[in-house]
């Protein structure tokens, strides 16, 4: 008997896209369990581990995605590409529905995907795939030294590629000017801020 394809899931929701370039557009999340990366800025470190988390099979998610009337479904983390995500992509353009990915780029590459934001962190390497498919860079920033690090990682993605500067929630009041100042001075950049904390939305 063949196996169906299940993922452990954290939490999953219909909202608004807060961040990047589909900023204020609707969308289902669907947030997995598992991350090697433990980034300190985290805002769901609850998601690190997949000890606790159920896993739900790939129709039972499809199906709360296509019912919720959502177009669009964000997969997220954690870091989601732990998975072979092949499976959910599948089953999800089946329904008409277009996916897209957050995703550090840590992991190696499964899925098909109508657009990805690569986020990199700093001393993390990100497998080529990503680069290569991104449609958005977004690079979180909490200090000017995260400047550098945003303009190598710009440097290395497909033309066309949008790439945005994200305040570090905890950090936003204290680095915004700089960040401001920086985009002004460097106009290919655009901000990015997390629409969905600012709303109350989730």
């Amino acid at each position: 008997m063949t196996q169906v394809p299940s993922l452990p899931i954290v939490e999953s929701f219909y909202s608004l896209q807060g961040e990047g370039f589909h900023a204020g557009t609707a969308a289902y999340f669907l947030r997995l369990a598992g991350c090697r990366n433990a980034c300190p800025f985290c805002d769901t470190p609850q998601s690190w581990k997949e000890e606790g988390f159920a896993r739900v099979p790939v129709p039972d998610l499809v199906w709360q995605v296509a019912g919720s009337g959502s177009p669009n479904c964000v997969v997220t983390g954690g870091e989601p590409m732990l998975h072979d995500l092949g499976p959910l992509c599948r089953a999800l353009r089946a329904q008409g529905i277009a996916c897209w990915l957050e995703t550090s780029g840590s992991e190696p590459f499964s899925g098909q995907w109508d657009w990805i934001c690569l986020s990199p962190k700093k001393g993390i390497p990100v497998f080529p795939d990503f680069y290569a498919g991104a449609g958005e860079l977004k690079v979180v920033v909490s200090g000017e030294e995260d400047f550098s690090f945003a303009e190598a990682e710009a440097g290395k993605v497909r033309p066309g590629c949008r790439l945005y500067l994200q305040p570090e929630w905890d950090s936003a009041s204290s680095v915004m000017p700089a960040i401001e100042a920086y985009i002004l001075s460097h106009p290919r950049w655009g901000l990015s801020l997390q629409l969905h904390k600012f709303i109350g939305m989730r």
